[in-house]
């Protein structure tokens, strides 16, 4: 596909690097030369140097036969202006980039006024993605699939728990229902694991099951799962805001310390319920005057990664709080891996997650549509929700049966609300959407998770007399 992304910010940056891989053809639009060059030196794109709100600019980059425009500037009002352009020099599909908490409530009129096919709030996707952590702290992260019915949880084996030691085959004694679908070992391995993977303390696994199997299974390895009460927050942007809002509606209550007293008095207004502390975050008087010690989570969001980085370990010293720390930088992150920094997230990567999902959605063609899409362990695989159609090539026939690819594992089988944890006798069936976790990236159809030379030497052993499940041995 032939995609225009005007702005080369951070997350244009990003979403420029994601698409590239994923073989499409990019032009990146900027008025600042420097941000250009340090894409175009590093990346095979095209680059155009100009206003994205203006129309030479936007036909110079290709937008009247571009694919899609997806518009990452630095204000809302330019990035919407822009799509609106595009619209008008005949895209067929835009994406605007839309962070003010003013436009929230409204996010879907505009949407659907200026004919955008999506409008992204960046830091509202990452605050939902905080918050659903802070509800159930036992995980480092949690994903969620056919509209909350699935989740995949992923968490520390800790020294001396019940998992440390145990074959996945043996997991089933649990009872829980629950699937481990990726194990992160160390700095560099991953694995998808089969059934006679040994999990070690210092494993992270990724769970997927159903909320109320994934409580189960946490219950039954002796991890508290209750929801914090008293959160503190480290910084008042907009993740801050959005964060603290949908705590205060759970019934937490919340605290943010914040070092402008412009914006603390902004938050005060917006958040009557919030108690609202202006002050510097990376002050340990401060911090343990307002009692960072008795807190149930800390959150570090400011947009400094190194006080971020600072404040976190600092919390983590003298509080057994759940820990979040907000990290911006791509580099480093192997530093970053091997500090106890909790939960950790990026902004930029969870924006171009919903971007990828759409597009990858856009250029199918067959109708099994990549419904959700997480880049998962650092990029290094993906858990994907497809919905299976009748046209399907991998309905109707035991799973057992099925040539799927090498480091692929199906996890969850949602049909019509039922969650099925699927074994080797089950089925998919057209209507069905099913989560597939995979180290193979790039997957836009459900049946892409067939080995097309497994499925190759089977017909070839069908057509010389033998039965599917022997082809292999003929």
């Amino acid at each position: 596909m032939n995609i225009v992304i005007i702005g080369a910010g951070k997350i244009g940056a990003t979403l420029t690097e994601q698409l590239l891989r994923e073989g499409h053809e990019i032009t990146v639009v900027d008025t600042r030369t420097a941000a250009l060059d340090a894409i175009g030196n590093t990346l095979d794109v095209m680059t155009v140097e100009g206003n994205g709100i203006s129309m030479d600019t936007q036909v110079e980059a290709g937008v009247p036969s571009a694919d899609l425009v997806i518009a990452v500037m630095s204000t809302d009002e330019q990035n919407l202006l822009s799509c609106l352009i595009a619209k008008r020099l005949g895209v067929g599909n835009t994406i605007a980039r839309v962070r003010n908490p003013e436009y929230t409530s409204g996010l879907h009129l505009i949407q659907d006024d200026l004919g955008l096919s999506m409008a992204l709030n960046p830091e509202l996707a990452s605050a939902t993605e905080i918050a659903r952590i802070l509800r159930a702290p036992a995980s480092i992260k949690i994903d969620t699939f056919s509209k909350g019915r699935v989740e995949l949880h992923k968490m520390r084996i800790d020294p001396g728990s019940i998992l440390d030691g145990m074959k996945l085959s043996d997991l089933g004694r649990l009872q829980s229902g629950a699937l481990v679908c990726v194990v992160e070992r160390g700095q560099h391995e991953v694995y998808i694991p089969d059934g006679s993977f040994t999990l070690l303390a210092g494993d992270r696994i990724s769970v997927v099951a159903s909320p109320k199997l994934a409580a189960k299974f946490f219950h039954k390895i002796g991890v508290q799962t209750n929801p914090v009460k008293r959160v503190m927050l480290l910084g008042g942007g907009r993740i801050s805001y959005y964060l603290a809002r949908q705590m205060l509606d759970f019934g937490a209550s919340v605290k943010i310390i914040e070092s402008s007293a412009a914006v603390c008095d902004s938050l005060a207004e917006r958040l009557p319920e919030a108690t609202i502390i202006h002050g510097d975050g990376t002050s340990e008087q401060l911090l343990a005057e307002e009692g960072i010690a008795k807190m149930d989570a800390v959150a570090s969001l400011t947009g400094i990664d190194e006080e971020n980085v600072l404040m976190s370990l600092y919390a983590r010293s003298v509080s057994s709080a759940k820990i979040v720390t907000k990290i911006n930088r791509t580099t480093f992150s192997h530093i970053i891996k091997g500090m106890d920094l909790g939960s950790v997230f990026h902004p930029r990567y969870i924006a171009a997650d919903h971007i990828v999902r759409y597009v990858r959605a856009m250029q199918n063609s067959l109708g099994s549509n990549v419904e959700t899409l997480y880049k998962i362990v650092g990029n290094k695989a993906e858990a994907l929700e497809f919905r299976a159609t009748e046209k399907s090539a991998v309905c109707g026939r035991p799973l057992m049966e099925l040539p799927t690819r090498p480091n692929l594992l199906i996890g969850a089988i949602n049909r019509e609300g039922r969650i099925i944890t699927p074994g080797g006798r089950d089925t998919i069936e057209p209507g069905d959407t099913v989560v597939v976790v995979t180290a193979a990236t790039g997957l836009d159809d459900l049946d892409d998770i067939l080995d097309k030379r497994r499925v190759k030497r089977a017909a070839s052993g069908a057509a010389a007399g033998c039965s599917p499940s022997r082809a292999g041995r003929c």
